[in-house]
């Protein structure tokens, strides 16, 4: 598996992974075309040979990246791959200059909310029935300054 930026050429096979695995709440080629292409977006593909495994997208405002997405084929989930994904959108987001990312995440994905906590993730907020299904959204951050300060402050 290797990372990469994701370009245009990716958007078909990303769309078909958003369509996998999230369903109605997926977004459509053109959705994946703007966050790929995006003004701010800093958007990574995993991949392996030519198959995309994975990707992740980050917006960038200023000292705030807002990580938009990470998706990774149920087939190669729990092998490392939205880790590797999260720590280079994590480098991207430190180098351009953000202090802190954050995301949301619904309170019914158990999964998620553990891979982040694990990830140095804190929760600093919810929102009330953010997704579609009337889900709450957890508000997570994480502080880009500790990992650019080799773990102190």
């Amino acid at each position: 598996m290797r990372l990469r930026p994701a370009t245009p050429d990716d958007v078909p096979a990303l769309a078909a992974l958003e369509a996998e695995l999230f369903g109605a709440d997926a977004w459509s080629e053109a959705a994946v075309m703007g966050e790929v292409e995006g003004p701010g977006r800093d958007a990574v593909v995993a991949v392996d040979g030519g198959r995309a495994l994975g990707y992740a997208v980050i917006m960038g405002a200023g000292d705030v990246a807002d990580l938009q997405r990470i998706a990774v084929a149920a087939d190669h989930q729990r092998q490392g791959v939205a880790r590797a994904l999260l720590d280079e959108v994590l480098a991207h987001a430190a180098g351009d200059g953000a202090d802190r990312m954050l995301l949301e995440v619904s309170t019914a994905n158990a999964a998620a909310l553990a891979f982040y906590a694990a990830a140095g993730f804190v929760e600093i907020d919810r929102r009330r029935r953010y997704y579609r299904d009337g889900t709450d959204a957890v508000v997570m951050r994480h502080s880009l300054r500790r990992a650019a300060c080799g773990g102190r402050g």
